[in-house]
């Protein structure tokens, strides 16, 4: 049994129930991270310059920045929702949102936050379904 096997993450809210049509709006895409840098205004975040495929560069912020360190994640594949609309924080433009997995509510101890990224290597702008 492994560890991801053995844990049992805490019992959450259940979100309410969307129709297919609703879950079919969202853009889920591969891209790849091609610079990490800490955000220069938040002790949480991280600035993630992307390639996304699309040919244009895509800038997210994301709150992974207890958990991973910028050159851990440098040429990594995750998978993003592409379709969000673009939001300022802290300054600086987030035009997207990483997907990841934690065992626990943000601000617990000892949460773990793991970032969803294929399972082989596929182009950057794959769609995810």
């Amino acid at each position: 049994m492994t560890d991801a096997q053995s844990t049992t993450p805490p019992a959450s809210e259940s979100k309410p129930i969307v129709s297919f049509d609703e879950f079919a709006r969202l853009d889920l895409r591969v891209a790849r991270i091609v610079k990490a840098e800490a955000h220069p205004s938040a002790d949480r975040l991280l600035k993630l310059q992307l390639d996304d495929g699309s040919g244009e560069p895509r800038q997210i912020c994301a709150g992974i920045r207890e958990q991973y360190s910028p050159e851990e994640l440098e040429g990594r594949l995750i998978v993003i929702v592409a379709n969000l609309a673009p939001r300022t924080i802290r300054g600086e433009t987030s035009r997207g949102m990483l997907l990841a997995a934690s065992d626990s509510g943000k601000g617990a101890e000892g949460r773990r936050v793991v970032i969803l990224s294929p399972s082989a290597d596929i182009a950057p702008g794959s769609v995810v379904s």
